[in-house]
């Protein structure tokens, strides 16, 4: 019986990395050579060489592979021209990316409470900057009622968004906001909510104006189709009569 060979692959890539530190500085270089995602040969940018950074099995080879990178003046001129690069666009990373500044965007979502139709929920959803440091404060009438420490969730495009939670009364008479500071902003952002409307009168409003509207559509439809009527001036109108015999 004949059996079937199994293929392997075997992947070998080169990657490098530029970590910056704190203050945007380049904080070193990093090359290295992998060999199925394990560093092989890794690159020492201040002796200029490779050196091996495999302990394993693969030490030898990976002994033997820097041999041939070093004795190459065509690898070390290109993992210099990388840290090259990495010097020359740091500066500019850092000034796209962690100097920006992105104003947040605010809106409050009202939320009923079925067992208390007296009070609402209302959430305040801030997002769309960055930095990532923001201070959101909940006033009533323009007095600070709740200020939380919101938890930041990243967007995925370098910003970020949060939300934060107060219970409000439905009665009319007050005005609550969601008053965000972030230093894209030269004053707060501010977002109002004022229960001018009880959740019932709210719906029967809601049904009036749809009822409203509609009669409207009815009317000028009827008139339209009035208007489009043809119309024959100066004849009377017909009239049935019986002659005498």
């Amino acid at each position: 019986m004949g059996g079937f060979g199994v293929e392997r692959a075997f992947v070998v890539h080169m990657a490098s990395s530029c970590p910056l530190t704190a203050n945007g500085s380049l904080g070193g270089f990093e090359l290295t050579v992998a060999f199925n995602k394990n560093p092989l040969v890794c690159y020492d940018p201040d002796a200029h060489g490779f050196y091996p950074c495999d302990w394993g099995m693969l030490y030898d080879v990976a002994t033997l592979l820097a041999i041939m990178l070093n004795n190459n003046a065509t690898w070390v001129q290109r993992a210099e021209a990388r840290r090259q690069a990495c010097t020359e666009l740091a500066a500019q990373f850092w000034a796209h990316t962690a100097l920006r500044k992105t104003p947040p965007q605010v809106r409050i979502v009202p939320i009923p409470i079925s067992n208390d139709p007296d009070t609402v929920r209302l959430i305040c959803h801030v997002w769309g900057f960055y930095p990532p440091a923001v201070t959101i404060q909940w006033l009533q009438n323009g007095l600070v009622v709740a200020s939380d420490d919101t938890k930041l969730l990243p967007n995925g495009d370098w910003t970020y968004r949060t939300q934060t939670t107060l219970r409000a009364s439905t009665a009319a008479g007050s005005t609550y906001t969601c008053s965000v500071w972030h230093s894209s902003l030269e004053q707060p952002l501010q977002v109002d909510w004022s229960p001018n409307l009880s959740l019932g009168m709210m719906v029967q409003v809601a049904v009036a104006a749809m009822a409203l509207t509609l009669g409207l559509v009815a009317f000028s439809a009827g008139v339209f189709s009035f208007c489009q009527r043809p119309q024959v001036w100066g004849v009377p109108p017909h009239s049935s009569s019986s002659s005498p015999s």
